[in-house]
């Protein structure tokens, strides 16, 4: 699953590393989730979206072919 969560992090100035303790997860899982190499729970993606107090869709995007980054409407 894409998501703009280096994005929203940068926005916020947060480190993978505080990120992950405000979300009490470890910084491997920002990581991975980050790198959309593993999809959240529902819990951890509400949870991220209420860190960043944007909707969830905002964040994470559903993957299309075709598509090679996100597109920001911001």
């Amino acid at each position: 699953m894409k998501n703009r969560i280096k994005v929203y992090r940068a926005l916020h100035d947060l480190t993978q590393e505080a990120m992950a303790d405000k979300l009490a997860v470890t910084r491997q899982t920002i990581l991975a989730v980050e790198k959309g190499k593993y999809d959240p729970s529902l819990d951890l993606a509400f949870r991220i979206s209420e860190l960043f107090s944007v909707p969830v869709e905002k964040i994470f995007l559903r993957g299309y072919e075709g598509e090679d980054k996100p597109q920001f409407e911001d």
